[in-house]
């Protein structure tokens, strides 16, 4: 039953624990995912290798918004990322479209992969093999990546894999990927106490918070949003992540607060005064405006007493990085709801 404060004993709690079992072993189990869906997809691979290059790319559905923020930035002919159905008008033959769908029931995708076949387009599908989308987008242009689950991340993985193989993005380490995810769940494990869990330690400091959830890099970006929502959801209570330009109001509108009444105490006033508390996002971006931008939302923290926790993943590649971060921030989550007594929380993947 959900309740008005945090009770961080919960965290310790092994009836409570036993609550979010499945949820914590869903998020435990997500390197174990990778492995399952790279090694499905081996035979599908091997059909690329003479593929020629693509005029353009379109991403199309909402699961593709992980290759956007990692194409975009590298892909060496023109990306399009497109959400919505159908596919752009000057989408045609010489054009790969790219649809990825684990569940394999969404309509954005079915709609870009039934019109990628009828302006005979390239098409590279990730969807379950004996779904109505792999049926309907069936045709000689038409590589299937066969999924096994419905983690967008490990299908975005895969993808972004046979995507490297045509030369339209950078190279993907899936094992490694795996391996951040397995360190990620063995740091966050439940039987790991406050003290030398992360993630247990940010759900203790966000309390009575509301979470700034702030990434500096367009995949630290992404995994922001991603963070913000896992815990809208865990704790019903508001959470943002935003650039810097947006956040930076909130942060001194609290020093004002802070500032105006010196009586105030943020640990007192309860949840009807609850007091931000920043959460930089940082997998080792060496971009000059990134890290600029890093210091000058730290400093406002700083300087209108604003607490801040920066979690950082400089090592391994991209996708790894963002897996690691993402995956620590779901793990905060989840410990976040448990002890505000939320246990019916969605188990959202990683992606």
């Amino acid at each position: 039953m959900a309740v008005d404060f945090f009770d961080d004993r919960l965290l310790e709690d092994e009836t409570a624990l036993a609550g979010v079992d499945d949820l914590l072993r869903h998020l435990a189990e997500a390197g174990s995912r990778v492995r399952h869906e790279v090694n499905a997809a081996t035979e599908a691979m091997a059909a690329l290798a003479n593929t020629p290059r693509p005029r353009a790319v379109v991403a199309a559905g909402s699961d593709a918004r992980l290759l956007r923020a990692v194409l975009e930035p590298w892909c060496p002919v023109p990306f399009v990322a497109w959400p919505g159905p159908g596919l752009p008008g000057w989408a045609g033959a010489l054009d790969l479209v790219v649809v990825i769908a684990p569940g394999g029931h969404s309509a954005d995708a079915a709609s870009a992969a039934a019109e990628a076949v009828r302006r005979g387009c390239g098409l590279l599908v990730s969807t379950p093999a004996q779904s109505p989308l792999a049926e309907s987008s069936a045709s000689r242009s038409t590589v299937l990546l066969p999924t096994q689950t419905t983690d967008v991340l490990a299908v975005a993985v895969v993808a972004l894999q046979a995507l490297h193989t045509l030369g339209l993005g950078p190279e993907v380490d899936a094992e490694e990927v795996a391996e951040k995810l397995v360190e990620s769940a063995v740091a966050c494990a439940p039987r790991r106490n406050l003290g030398s869990n992360p993630a247990k330690d940010l759900a203790v400091e966000l309390a009575e918070a509301v979470p700034l959830v702030w990434g500096g890099s367009v995949l630290a970006a992404r995994a922001g949003r991603r963070v913000a929502e896992a815990m809208r959801q865990a704790s019903g209570r508001t959470a943002l992540a935003a650039d810097a330009d947006h956040l930076i109001p909130v942060i001194r509108g609290a020093g004002a607060n802070r500032r105006n009444d010196i009586f105030a105490d943020p640990f007192e006033d309860g949840p009807a005064e609850q007091r931000p508390v920043l959460i930089v996002l940082d997998d080792g971006s060496e971009d000059t405006t990134v890290r600029m931008t890093r210091g000058r939302l730290l400093a406002e923290a700083e300087q209108n007493g604003v607490r801040h926790r920066v979690l950082s993943c400089h090592d391994g590649g991209p996708i790894s990085r963002y897996a690691s971060l993402l995956s620590t921030g779901q793990y905060a989550a989840v410990y976040l709801g448990l002890g505000l007594g939320r246990t019916a929380l969605p188990a959202g993947d990683a992606s």
